[in-house]
């Protein structure tokens, strides 16, 4: 090997060095800035949950975590529905918005009430019709679409997802800079879903 060839492959060598260094780097300031925004959504949901904990005794917009796992309200075995009258008896210590949902436990004797699902459940129907992951928005707008009863913000809907991917029921996957999701493969036991 001559001198001259040596030397075009260090050359070579410290140029592909060099990009991958900077690959590596920019690959390593991407995860920070990822793991940053986890660390903010983490601490939204543990806001949220320190609020829903805080207002127990309020009608609840939305399901906890444990609450979607058993369709329960705090271990009481009334489930909850939603609902756009305040049950008799209760006063909202909210003020009163278009947007607000109000809940109310369901009569467990009523006949010909139906109660809507909760909207974890709701998302896994519609992640369950998909076999590719899905974005939180997309979810959203098929939400929007196919419940035009429902309107949580899209918010509201990333923050349930996520809710279910803490639980195991559903999988976040990375794309580029895209976070989707798919339902998360069953181990031993099954749970069949209802489609609606």
């Amino acid at each position: 090997m001559t001198s001259q060839s040596a030397a075009t492959l260090r050359s070579r060598y410290s140029e592909q060095a060099a990009s991958d260094l900077e690959e590596n780097r920019r690959r390593q300031q991407e995860l920070a800035e990822q793991i940053t925004m986890l660390k903010q959504e983490e601490a939204l949901l543990v806001d949220i949950l320190t609020l829903a904990e805080r207002y127990e005794g309020l009608p609840d917009p939305s399901p906890r975590p444990e609450q979607a796992r058993s369709g329960n309200v705090l271990g009481s075995g009334t489930q909850v529905r939603e609902d756009t009258s305040i049950p008799s008896g209760r006063t909202s210590r909210r003020p009163s918005s278009p947007t607000t949902r109000r809940t109310r436990p369901t009569q467990s004797g009523a006949k010909g009430k139906s109660r809507q699902p909760l909207l974890g459940d709701i998302l896994l129907s519609l992640l369950g019709g998909h076999t590719e992951p899905r974005l939180a928005k997309e979810l959203w707008d098929e939400l929007l679409a196919k419940h035009p009863d429902r309107n949580p913000t899209p918010q509201v809907v990333r923050n349930t997802i996520e809710s279910l991917v803490a639980k195991g029921r559903v999988q976040r996957h990375k794309q580029q800079r895209s976070v989707m999701y798919t339902l998360a493969q069953p181990d031993t036991s099954s749970t069949t879903e209802d489609a609606d």
